[in-house]
């Protein structure tokens, strides 16, 4: 089966639990809910995720420009929407197929541009934890599960920091002779995260990641708000959407489905006003519908476009092309931008 078909099946597998999931709960209760809704707020919802991904994709060109990989924009672009298709996939690690499109269309060698990959996921999880400290720091919200996590986000620093310690563990995993070739492009990878792993960059990569998710916690508070009479306030509507975001993604199943629809549900009866079972099942429904599906709904067509457009394989051994003051795009035999 190609790459396109398994993604379109997995979406497919996930969008049948999210099915699943909805038709368990009450589904009158969460019909005669919509009746009253205000439908402004769910196209409010979309263009918040699009300043989402609007905000991302900048952070993805810094980091590109950061390893020194030339992307022309239109490309990078493409690549970086096409990774929204595996959005689906456990902790989002599907999103590496952005790095196979980066290799298919401009003849970056995965190993380069692999790490800017799993730096995004750093730096989000940073920001989903900075952005559900508001809800701990001002309301006292799940105060135990927020220590638990910094303490494993600071054991995961401390390898990423701590280079000698990194390199060493890699060595060790890479010992037996059917390993030892994913040595190389493991040490590649672990020394391209460090480097985006530097304070510096951490900082701004993480801000405007804090940034781009807070929009899906507003899009989030408006949508419960546009339900008569129900109301959260705006700092619980983003820890409810950040905790629950980052309590899906541990959970390592597709998509986070069924953890983070139920806890955000559980949690919007629980500090919201107004919000009974069944506004809190259809609002969180309305959620994911604007922003993960939405998102994945982009990332399937993106995907498909840019399968179209791939050239033949090129050997991962060659050299990244690299930025220079008067470069271009690289070109990429036989294809226009």
């Amino acid at each position: 089966m190609s790459r396109p078909r398994r993604a379109l099946a997995l979406v497919l597998a996930a969008g049948a639990l999210f099915a699943a999931l909805v038709l368990v709960g009450d589904v009158r209760a969460v019909r005669d809910r919509l009746d009253g809704f205000g439908w402004w707020a769910f196209a409010a919802a979309l263009g918040l995720a699009v300043t989402n991904y609007g905000l991302r994709f900048a952070r993805w060109q810094l980091y590109l420009a950061h390893r020194e990989l030339v992307v022309p924009p239109r490309t990078s672009a493409l690549v970086f929407v096409a990774g929204f298709s595996m959005a689906v996939t456990p902790g989002k690690l599907g999103e590496l197929v952005k790095s196979y499109l980066l290799r298919q269309l401009v003849a970056i060698p995965v190993a380069r541009s692999a790490s800017i990959v799993i730096a995004e996921r750093v730096s989000d999880l940073l920001a989903l934890l900075l952005l559900a400290a508001i809800g701990v720091g001002l309301y006292g919200i799940a105060t135990e599960v927020a220590l638990a996590t910094a303490v494993v986000l600071a054991v995961a620093f401390v390898f990423l920091l701590w280079r000698r310690l990194g390199r060493a563990t890699i060595d060790l995993l890479t010992r037996p002779r059917r390993l030892t070739r994913l040595r190389r492009p493991l040490h590649e990878i672990y020394d391209g995260l460090a480097a985006l792993g530097q304070p510096s960059v951490l900082t701004w990569s993480t801000a405007l990641a804090a940034a781009a998710w807070a929009c899906e916690g507003v899009g989030f508070a408006l949508i419960v708000g546009a339900f008569p009479g129900a109301h959260v306030d705006l700092g619980v509507a983003i820890f409810i959407y950040a905790a629950t975001t980052v309590a899906g993604a541990l959970s390592f199943l597709p998509g986070g489905l069924g953890v983070t629809e139920g806890a955000m549900t559980l949690l919007l009866v629980e500090n919201a006003s107004g919000v009974d079972l069944g506004t809190a099942t259809a609002a969180t429904i309305l959620t994911r519908l604007a922003t993960l599906w939405f998102g994945v709904g982009l990332g399937l067509v993106a995907l498909a476009w840019a399968r179209r457009r791939a050239p033949v394989e090129v050997d991962d051994d060659a050299p990244a092309p690299a930025a220079t003051p008067d470069a271009g795009a690289a070109p990429v035999p036989g294809r226009e931008d």
